[in-house]
């Protein structure tokens, strides 16, 4: 099974249950597996010299974690080698599993990860995941030193960490570069701290840039095969000048050791975070107040698009900045700030990255034409998202009286009181209902289920079965061969494009 891997080493197994992420799989867990790295290539010149100086900044992180005894039942000793240097370090913490008698209700554990000093003053940078839940964090030298270190602040959805460390004398530390100018074929180093072995030194090549794993909503990896580990996470990547271009965080690997595969959150991303957590303590970014989803194919063509580009607007955030702009449902946004939205993906991102209370244009598609509005930048709360639908329940079996619309595959009807009781339809609501769906229509491949309302047909509001009828006709005399749905169930909108059949 391939696995994305956090690249932290931890002892704890609740930790290390796989967590699904759009297909991959994130774990933060000590392993001890054969590695696999990636295939050596030769080299114009050495970097010992780039090494010697950049080494003393790179530091070792280890935590220590409570884990609960539910948590502990299905860890097992890992099977060391006589005389391995991990061999007393894991001794504690499973001695009491030689005993039959039970197990302990709280345990302590600890965890291995890599940072970098960015200051002479003491500011440490590593991921949020080596950090998560510690209880205590020791910082390691490659002088052998060894300092506490407090935790400034920390970003989960971007995985950054800033620590502290106090020191008399003024410590060895790096600088961060341009990571937007990192290209594909670039050469790199990775310094780090992989299975407690310390030290250690890779090089590879920067192997793909805006990398998305499905780790978080702002994913722009760095992909590198300079090979990493688990103990790798939160150590620098650097380039050929000797500046932090990214900050490693996980591995792609059937077994848990490297095979090339690497990611890198860039040190744009990373530096905005800290400076934010610098001066905020936390981290702050950029909110439109607007739901949204992918532009594919068929809803382009459903709207007269050339191509699928931008991002579909959901749904509009009351008294939100988009809703004080002017922006609606079923607008496409392709440009946000000057910066084009290729995709859906880069507008939250883009919107993240922009300074809060700034005033920016956004470009969108509606009814056919490109279209500009201003909008002031709000700041995003915690619970605030943007982001995608997300999935419909499973269809509702039962199926009501209504016109049958062959060339959708749907039955539909207007909102009676009786529907609308049927349905837990608010009295607010408008549209037609679905009341059954041709099992065999597209429409039913793409989940649309009885209960569904229409509320707009390619933009045009539809109350009544006659409403849906005309709009069908009209983009079937225009030449269309789908048509774009606005769709709600319950508090959720998404919008669907369905071809259109024949009656």
């Amino acid at each position: 099974m391939e696995t994305v891997t956090e690249t932290t080493g931890k002892t704890r197994v609740h930790r290390g249950m796989p967590r699904l992420l759009g297909g991959f799989f994130a774990v933060a867990l000590w392993a001890f597996v054969a590695a696999s790295p990636a295939a050596a290539r030769g080299v114009p010149d050495g970097f010992a010299d780039l090494v010697e100086k950049l080494q003393p900044a790179v530091v070792n992180i280890s935590t220590t974690h409570i884990v609960e005894g539910e948590d502990q039942q299905n860890l097992n000793m890992p099977q060391l080698p006589p005389g391995s240097p991990f061999e007393e370090f894991f001794k504690d913490y499973f001695e009491h599993f030689q005993n039959r008698g039970g197990q302990p209700k709280k345990q302590k554990t600890r965890s291995l990860g890599s940072g970098f000093v960015i200051d002479a003053k003491g500011l440490i940078v590593t991921n949020n995941h080596v950090i998560d839940d510690a209880t205590e964090i020791v910082v390691g030298f490659s002088s052998g030193r060894e300092l506490p270190a407090k935790l400034v602040g920390r970003d989960a959805k971007t995985d950054v960490a800033l620590l502290k460390v106090e020191s008399k004398e003024p410590l060895p530390f790096v600088e961060f570069g341009d990571s937007d100018h990192a290209r594909v074929g670039d050469w790199v180093l990775a310094i780090g701290n992989p299975f407690g072995l310390g030290g250690t030194v890779t090089a590879g090549i920067v192997s793909a840039r805006g990398r998305d794993i499905n780790a978080g909503p702002y994913d722009d990896f760095i992909q590198t095969d300079a090979p990493i580990n688990r103990g790798n996470s939160g150590g620098p990547m650097f380039n050929m000048d000797g500046k932090v271009i990214g900050v490693n965080s996980m591995i792609f690997s059937p077994s848990g050791g490297s095979v090339g595969i690497g990611f890198a959150i860039p040190a744009k991303t990373v530096q905005a975070v800290i400076k934010d957590i610098e001066a905020y303590g936390r981290a702050r970014r950029g909110w439109l107040g607007v739901t949204i989803q992918h532009v594919t194919d068929d809803i382009a063509e459903s709207l007269g698009m050339e191509h699928a580009k931008g991002a579909l607007v959901q749904g509009v955030q009351a008294g939100s900045p988009a809703a004080t702009a002017g922006l609606e449902e079923g607008d496409v946004i392709v440009s946000f700030d000057g910066k084009p939205v290729d995709e859906m993906r880069r507008l939250p991102r883009i919107v993240a990255e922009t300074p809060i209370g700034k005033s920016v244009s956004v470009e969108f598609i509606r009814g056919g034409k490109q279209m500009t509005r201003k909008v002031k930048v709000g700041e995003m709360a915690e619970e605030t998202k943007q982001a995608a639908a997300k999935p419909q329940p499973p269809e509702d079996k039962k199926t009501l009286a209504g016109r049958e619309f062959r060339s959708l595959g749907l039955t539909v009807a207007g909102l009676s009181p009786a529907l609308r009781e049927k349905f837990e339809l608010a009295d607010t609501v408008k549209g037609v209902v679905v009341t059954a769906v041709d099992p065999g229509s597209e429409a039913a491949t793409k989940g649309i289920q009885p209960g569904v309302v229409i509320e707009a047909v390619t933009q045009h509001p539809v109350s009544s079965p006659d409403d849906l009828r005309n709009a069908l006709k009209t983009a079937q005399k225009s030449g269309r061969q789908s048509v774009l749905l606005q769709l709600r169930l319950g508090d959720r909108k998404r919008f669907l494009a369905l071809k259109i059949g024949k009656d």
